[in-house]
């Protein structure tokens, strides 16, 4: 497993529906905006930068598993922890833990690729996770 890796964000008036409560894929909107996170974090450039040297053109994601614990409201500051919880030759599951201070809010995970253009047949396809991205996040 790797290190934790923390992203803030505010609940604004326009992240929730009009009851107030957030609008739930909002939920995975900020997952996606950790997943990037969390990898810039360790010092790997955004993806568009890994496409020349390492064929890199990001991790779109495969598959999803939420379960929503508590709901949250606009004027709230939350925060994303993730963590990769497996590595695998072209993949990886992140986890998400989405809190209110202490209070578990969302738990999620997600199984993303690592993608890259395969000149010989034109098309996008999974590619082995560079060493490197490995190493520089556990």
């Amino acid at each position: 497993m790797s290190k934790t890796v923390i992203y803030t964000t505010p609940i604004l008036f326009g992240d929730c529906d009009p009851a107030g409560i957030v609008f739930f894929p909002n939920f995975y909107r900020w997952m996606d905006a950790a997943s990037l996170h969390f990898f810039m974090s360790h010092g790997i450039p955004p993806w568009k930068d890994l496409r020349e040297s390492h064929g890199v053109i990001g991790t779109p994601l495969l598959e999803i598993h939420t379960r929503f614990v508590k709901s949250a409201t606009y004027g709230e500051t939350i925060e994303v922890h993730t963590t990769v919880e497996e590595w695998r030759n072209k993949t990886f599951v992140h986890r998400h833990l989405i809190k209110r201070g202490d209070e578990l809010l969302v738990e999620g995970t997600e199984t993303r690729a690592f993608l890259g253009f395969d000149e010989a047949e034109q098309r996008l396809r999974a590619i082995p996770i560079p060493e490197f991205i490995r190493e520089k996040c556990q």
